[in-house]
C-alpha cells in the first residue's frame, strides 16, 4: 500500500506541471480564440488571469487591450506596467512595445535612451516567425538613432547588454 501511495505521489508530482502547462496551453488558445470572435470579456479574464501568475505573453496581450481599451477601459499606465513586467521578463513584443511607448508615444520629451535600449532587446530577441514586427522593430530603431547623439546610442546599447531577465 505504501508503495502505491508513493507512486501516486510521484505521478502527480510529475503530472502537476504537464496539466499546468496543458491548462496555460488551452487557455491561451481559448482566449486568442475568443479576441477573434470580438469576445473581449473572455479574452480578457483568461489573459489576466495567467498576466496575474507572471505569464509573459498573457501581460503583453493584456497590454495590448488596455492601450487599445478593448475589453477594458482604456488605460496607457496599465499598458505600460504590464509591458514593462513582461519586457524585463524577456518577450520580445513586450520589449518592442514598451520601446515604442518609450520613443514615439505621447508628446516629447521622449526616453529615446531606454526606447532604443528596449527595441534593440526586442530585435534580439524577435524569431523568424516574427518577420513583420522584426522589420517594424528595425525601421524604429533606425528612427530613434537618427535624433540621438553617438553619447546617447553608446548609453542605450551599454544598458541594452548589461539587460538580465527577471523572472
Amino acid at each position: 500500500m505504501k508503495m502505491i501511495v508513493s507512486a501516486l505521489i510521484a505521478l502527480l508530482l510529475v503530472a502537476s506541471p504537464v496539466a499546468a502547462q496543458s491548462s496555460l496551453e488551452a487557455d491561451m488558445r481559448t482566449a486568442a480564440a475568443a479576441y477573434e470572435r470580438k469576445d473581449m470579456t473572455t479574452a480578457a479574464r483568461l489573459w489576466k488571469m495567467w498576466a496575474d501568475k507572471g505569464n509573459a505573453e498573457a501581460r503583453t496581450l493584456l497590454g495590448a487591450m488596455y492601450w487599445s481599451g478593448e475589453g477594458v477601459p482604456r488605460d496607457h499606465k496599465e499598458a505600460a506596467r504590464l509591458y514593462l513586467l513582461a519586457a524585463n521578463q524577456g518577450y520580445a513584443r513586450a520589449q518592442n512595445n514598451i520601446g515604442f511607448m518609450l520613443g514615439f508615444e505621447g508628446s516629447p520629451p521622449h526616453d529615446d535612451v531606454e526606447a532604443y535600449k528596449w527595441i534593440s532587446l526586442a530585435i534580439n530577441g524577435y524569431t523568424a516567425r516574427n518577420q513583420d514586427r522584426l522589420d517594424q522593430a528595425r525601421g524604429d530603431l533606425a528612427t530613434l538613432a537618427k535624433r540621438m547623439t553617438p553619447a546617447q546610442i553608446a548609453e542605450a546599447e551599454r544598458r541594452a547588454k548589461a539587460w538580465k531577465p527577471m523572472p
